[in-house]
């Protein structure tokens, strides 16, 4: 489930971007292994959250006991309305792009086929845990399958690494820069692994299962990563990797002649696939969590009497991330709230300062199956990692930032509205809600 929560088309399309961004062979790679070591400490940070809170909802949980219910119902909110829902659409239309031509679909048929994913895993993730996770396992070895011929290709038939080819000179003030512009397509090719913790209610012997899950999974994936651009990067070279829009099919192209375009098509439809059904698999467990605590609508909270699973909430999310596709306005709003996500993440990842310094004063249960190592250092780390990925969208987009700003305060009266709500029918306002 980590890896299938990381790997979508970020790996398959970003390190252009990246290549262009380094201009060297050695810039390239440096900057993957930079990204995987700040996502390997973003694993271990939410490692031990999940060890500490094993229940449903992820980061909501962890904001909502130790900051109270306002900044997590504005996590859940920005989730609902942009960041997960807008994933969905996103992703499924790139999984329509692939997937049409390959079965002979012309355009026209993008947004149908898009719309028909979404309802397909909204539809099997609506009748069980069981089936939505055996798609996910499926669909995760078949990408791992396609990545590993794409990579046993570019290393076993490319001609080798040119080591001093370069697109021109980083000139040495500007190498920070050059550093900094690079990591963002990066951390975000690296992200995904903070959702396997929205279903931690629903491992078996989470405190223990979670920590090992992560670690493994980010690591693998870290691995997969700079092996699949050592192949780029010996196929096309840095110059031909930054120029190229589908670095994949070009490598593929150039290693296999047209089937090998065809094939990595393909792994990049099955994998857009596979994480377009853990965010429909996993989200609905945040809104589950905000409806529980009387902050949404209440349907959202139950669980179907037979299924078990949020089926109002798989449906709700389904019903907006598909209104999204349809208006073409998921990518702009997935722009406006990009440096939200991140100032969340770095939220999140602050609540473990709480949480240890009330274990302390002892009103924190002191044992635990996984504790971080070289705390504070890791998730101060992180967090400057996340905070450089919001001051770096700022910067690039001031107006976006503003937008996504007022998304995010739209959720203010939303939760008053529900929290007077949830006074008035408990008929007291000392009730528990009303924190």
């Amino acid at each position: 489930m980590v890896v299938g929560g990381i790997i979508g088309s970020g790996i398959f399309l970003n390190p252009a971007l990246v290549a262009e961004r380094a201009r060297t062979v050695e810039l390239t790679l440096a900057v993957w292994v930079l990204g995987g070591v700040i996502a390997l400490l973003g694993a271990l940070v939410f490692a031990e959250l999940g060890a500490r809170r094993p229940v449903a909802g992820g980061g909501y949980v962890y904001l909502r006991d130790a900051y109270g219910k306002l900044p997590a119902f504005l996590y859940a909110w920005t989730l609902l309305l942009v960041i997960a829902t807008g994933a969905i659409a996103a992703v499924a239309v790139t999984f329509a792009s692939y997937m049409g031509p390959l079965v002979g679909f012309g355009p026209a048929a993008r947004l149908p086929l898009a719309v028909g994913a979404i309802l397909l895993l909204s539809a099997v993730n609506y009748v069980g845990v069981k089936p939505g996770a055996i798609t996910q396992n499926v669909l995760t070895v078949l990408k791992l399958g396609a990545l590993g011929i794409l990579i046993a290709a570019g290393l076993a038939l490319a001609p080798g690494l040119p080591p001093s080819e370069q697109l021109a000179p980083v000139a040495h003030g500007g190498l920070l820069l050059a550093v900094g512009a690079a990591l963002v397509p990066v951390l975000f090719a690296c992200g995904g692994w903070q959702q396997t913790n929205f279903v931690a209610e629903e491992l078996i012997n989470p405190e223990r299962n979670l920590p090992r899950a992560l670690m493994a999974g980010v690591s693998i994936v870290v691995a997969v990563y700079l092996l699949a651009n050592l192949a780029y990067l010996r196929t096309l070279g840095v110059a031909g990797l930054a120029g190229s829009s589908a670095p994949a099919a070009d490598a593929m192209n150039a290693l296999l002649g047209p089937p090998g375009r065809r094939l990595i098509a393909a792994g990049i439809a099955i994998s857009t696939f596979g994480f377009l059904n853990l965010v429909i698999l996993v989200s609905p467990r945040v809104y589950q969590a905000m409806a529980r605590d009387g902050l949404f609508f209440p349907a959202l909270a139950r669980l179907h009497p037979r299924y078990r699973t949020p089926s109002t909430a798989i449906l709700f999310q389904g019903a907006w991330a598909i209104i999204l596709t349809l208006t073409g306005r998921y990518g702009e709003l997935l722009d406006y709230v990009v440096f939200g996500d991140w100032i969340f993440f770095a939220a999140v990842t602050s609540t473990v300062f709480v949480f240890r310094a009330r274990e302390r004063s002892g009103r924190e249960p002191a044992e635990l199956r996984f504790r971080m190592p070289a705390y504070p250092l890791v998730p101060l780390a992180f967090m400057l990692a996340a905070l450089y990925v919001v001051i770096g969208s700022i910067a690039s987009n001031p107006s976006n930032a503003v937008k996504g700003t007022v998304l995010i305060l739209l959720g203010v009266p939303v939760f008053l509205f529900w929290k007077a709500k949830a006074v008035s029918g408990a008929g007291s306002p000392a009730d528990p809600l009303s924190r």
